[in-house]
C-alpha cells in the first residue's frame, strides 16, 4: 500500500509499505494486525493466517506480520484519514487518506517498491508461495 498525504505524493521507489501500527492494550498481536489492515485498506481478509517472522527496521522498531490468501481490488480500497498542519506553518489542518493507493505487483516491482526494511517479509512469502507450489496447498 503507498502511504497517504503530501510527503509521500510524488514517492513510489522505496514508499510503499505493508498496513501497520500498535496494538491497543491487551490486544493480541494478530488482531491488532487484522484492524490496522481493515482501518487503512477497507478490507477484512478471511482465510488461515501465516505468521511471518518479525523483521526490524533500521529505526528499531519490530514489526510482526502475518500472510493470508486473497484477492483484494485495489481499486476498493477504503482508507481512514489523518489530520495535519498543511501546508506547514499555514495554521490550517487537512485530512488525507492513510493509503491513498493499493496495487498487486510481481515480485520483483515489489522488491523495488516495498521500503527496504519490508523486503524480507516479500522473501518470505516468496519462500511460502514455492513451498505450497512444490507441497500442494494445505
Amino acid at each position: 500500500m503507498h502511504p497517504g498525504g503530501p510527503y509521500w505524493a510524488r514517492k513510489d521507489e522505496g514508499a510503499w509499505t505493508i498496513p501497520k501500527g500498535e496494538p491497543s492494550s491487551g490486544e493480541e498481536l494478530l488482531e491488532a494486525a487484522k484492524r490496522e489492515f481493515r482501518e487503512e485498506t477497507g478490507f477484512s481478509p478471511a482465510g488461515k493466517y501465516v505468521p511471518l517472522e518479525p523483521i526490524k527496521q533500521a529505526g528499531g522498531k519490530v514489526i510482526h506480520a502475518w500472510a493470508v490468501r486473497g484477492d483484494l481490488d485495489p481499486l476498493d480500497l477504503e482508507s481512514n484519514t489523518f489530520s495535519m498542519e498543511w501546508p506547514p506553518r499555514s495554521g490550517k489542518l487537512q485530512s488525507f487518506p492513510e493509503v491513498d493507493r493499493a496495487g498487486w505487483f510481481p515480485i520483483d516491482l515489489a522488491r523495488g517498491k516495498i521500503l527496504k526494511g519490508q523486503v524480507a517479509l516479500l522473501d518470505q512469502l516468496q519462500n511460502i508461495v514455492a513451498e505450497e507450489a512444490e507441497h500442494g496447498r494445505e
